[in-house]
């Protein structure tokens, strides 16, 4: 798999750090605080000897081959998958934040004490940036607005129960086919196959685990009516038992809840924008990526 980016990071911190589409395509996992960048770049990257060994300018930070070896072993081991080039880029971006607020750190000074831990110089630069992030005024009005954009994640999702008969051996959508004529006469007993049973899961799961293409057509399908489908995985034998319909969430009931919410993405941006602030005072190099 070659992980060279079709738009890699720019040798300009300036540049690399302006608003882009592609940067909010980012997918959900990696939409967290920074705080949360800094535990994922402590896990990834907490590897002091590879950076300090080729320190050659304080103020040039090199995004090479290493780090994205380092992120592609430790997300493969995570997701049992290597990432794509929107989910390398977005590391690359996690490993750089990290990387400012050492160097910051080490400029402070608040290494004393704490030598060659990666971590605790990055999070003591991170609460010196945290003591100068305010948060604005704000008001229902603007909560509410706040909701409505984010209303995807208050909303309850339609739900499915389903029921997948797992045949043992050939798998081949001609076997999955025939398997599901013999379901649907009731004479699947002496098979060699399994059942897996499954309530209450929202769709993005069932997306997540089989497919879009997968969800579309169960929902198409009559309920409790074995069918033959395909996943991204290959053919399965599936039986609908029923939908629950989504329901709206309701603002007041939700509100403490939205508030915490925007409280902690609104701080999460100013302090993201704060350490790419910082950043500015330094010249990005990026090498490609070893193939």
């Amino acid at each position: 798999m070659n992980h060279t980016l079709s738009k890699p990071l720019p040798t300009s911190a300036r540049e690399e750090y302006a608003p882009t589409a592609r940067q909010h395509g980012l997918t959900r996992w990696l939409r967290e605080p920074l705080l949360h960048f800094l535990l994922l770049g402590a896990l990834l990257f907490a590897v002091d000897h590879v950076v300090n060994g080729r320190v050659d300018d304080p103020h040039t930070i090199r995004v090479d081959a290493s780090v994205d070896e380092q992120a592609i072993q430790v997300f493969k081991a995570a997701r049992g998958r290597e990432p794509n080039e929107e989910e390398l880029y977005a590391l690359r971006k996690v490993w750089l934040d990290n990387e400012v607020l050492y160097r910051e750190g080490l400029a402070l000074g608040v290494d004393k004490g704490d030598p060659a831990i990666r971590e605790r110089v990055i999070f003591k630069a991170l609460s010196v940036v945290d003591s100068n992030v305010k948060l604005p005024p704000f008001d229902d009005n603007l909560l509410r607005e706040w909701f409505e954009k984010h209303r995807a994640k208050y909303d309850e999702p339609a739900r499915f129960d389903l029921q997948e008969a797992v045949l043992v051996g050939d798998r081949s959508e001609a076997a999955v086919r025939a398997f599901v004529e013999t379901l649907r006469k009731g004479t699947a007993g002496e098979l060699n196959a399994g059942l897996r049973v499954f309530k209450g899961r929202p769709r993005s799961n069932i997306v997540q685990s089989y497919g879009d293409e997968f969800a579309k057509a169960l929902e198409q399908s009559s309920s409790r009516e074995w069918v033959a489908l395909p996943t991204r995985d290959g053919w399965r034998a599936v039986q609908l038992v029923s939908i629950s319909q989504p329901r709206p969430a309701n603002f007041e009931a939700l509100r403490n809840v939205v508030m915490q919410d925007w409280t902690d993405a609104t701080m999460a941006e100013q302090r993201t924008a704060a350490v790419r602030g910082l950043a500015r005072k330094y010249i990005v190099k990026l090498e490609p990526v070893a193939k």
